[in-house]
């Protein structure tokens, strides 16, 4: 009896550390040729060990290296327990998604739901989708973003047409600066 209550008395007590620590900030290591964290705040977190699963609630904001996300509610798994395998799902109405690329510039996407795979560099914007980058921009049900190779696809639904917006050349430098700056506002 005693080392049943012992070991429900451990299990809580780590549960509630877990949770206490993470009430502001929660880092998750990522291994890559540099540690790279996952840091998320929100309103509310919930944490399931067993199967690596954490959901954040209420004004959601995950940063991963360069890349933003903000939304209603995110669920973050880790599949088979691996480090460096963490999918992002974000929920919301709608979601906002901005990544700073190399060149300093941003890339910023707009949904109602996300899917972010950490190991394959994969962003995907479903539902009302819209990425943009210097002042272009490509509208569609479904956006998927390969970060590393700087690759964008859009499909649409059966009733809807992939738009997109190109900005001409010239404008682009002026749209560049007024862009970054409202960003970091």
């Amino acid at each position: 009896m005693k080392s049943i209550t012992y070991n429900i008395f451990y299990h809580l007590f780590l549960a509630s550390s877990l949770i206490l620590v993470s009430s502001q900030t929660l880092a998750l290591p990522f291994s890559n040729d540099n540690q790279r964290l996952i840091h998320v705040n929100s309103e509310r977190q919930m944490i399931d060990m067993v199967t690596n699963t954490i959901i954040f609630i209420g004004k959601v904001v995950v940063k991963y290296s360069s890349i933003d996300i903000h939304a209603d509610k995110v669920i973050i798994t880790r599949p088979n327990g691996n480090s460096g395998n963490e999918v992002v799902e974000g929920y919301g109405n709608p979601i906002s998604f901005y990544q700073l690329q190399d060149d300093k510039n941003f890339i910023r996407g707009y949904s109602t739901n996300v899917r972010y795979e950490t190991a394959n560099d994969l962003v995907i914007l479903i539902g009302n989708a819209c990425i943009e980058r210097l002042g272009s921009n490509v509208k569609g049900d479904r956006i998927t973003y390969l970060i590393k190779k700087k690759h964008i696809e859009a499909f649409s639904d059966k009733s809807k047409l992939v738009t997109t917006v190109l900005l001409p050349a010239q404008l682009q430098d002026k749209n560049n600066a007024k862009a970054s700056y409202n960003h970091v506002k």
